[in-house]
């Protein structure tokens, strides 16, 4: 029985997180989940505070909650057996946060850091839209200045999803946090 272990594919909005995430899930051996962090967000019907440039400390605390959530359930899976691929953006002092989170080891970190003209690109021919009061460059400018260099950084911009997922998987000593 292989030893089960987590996943946490990150990255601004249109980076390729859920593609990727779901295509790492279906590549790796043996049981596995895709856990979306963002549908911990999703769930709050009333009171929901979003994440915007001025957030403030409610949303925070909502975005710490998730991420939280978002911990647990990969643990708790992990505990059941299955290999946890795990999505969502977790940027900034957020990624250290959430790798002290998940107690479950081996813990993989992947950040998906295409460059911003690609998710610009990306977001233009996507079905739905990610980017509201946010801006790709504003994003970009965050991952890259803001965020620790914890695990796999992906320069995906010229890959496809099979090409990154063949990356995730080749380099996954590098992606090892813990």
């Amino acid at each position: 029985m292989l030893t089960p272990s987590v996943h946490l594919v990150t990255g601004i909005q249109a980076a390729g997180k859920s593609t990727v995430a779901q295509a790492l899930a279906e590549r790796l051996p043996g049981r596995t989940v895709h856990v979306h962090g963002d549908q911990f967000r999703r769930w709050i019907v009333g009171g929901r505070a979003e994440m915007t440039p001025d957030a403030g400390p409610e949303a925070v605390r909502q975005l710490r909650l998730r991420h939280l959530l978002t911990a647990r359930t990969c643990d708790t899976y992990a505990d059941a057996g299955f290999t946890v691929v795990a999505q969502d953006v977790v940027l900034g002092d957020e990624l250290p946060g959430m790798v002290e989170e998940i107690r479950t080891r081996p813990l993989h970190v992947v950040v998906l850091a295409p460059r911003a003209h690609a998710v610009a690109a990306r977001e233009a021919h996507r079905g739905k839209r990610a980017y509201g009061p946010w801006t790709v460059d504003a994003l970009d400018r965050a991952l890259r200045a803001e965020t620790p260099r914890i695990g796999l950084w992906l320069d995906s911009s010229e890959l496809s999803v099979a090409e990154t997922v063949e990356e995730i998987v080749r380099r996954a000593d590098e992606s090892r946090v813990a």
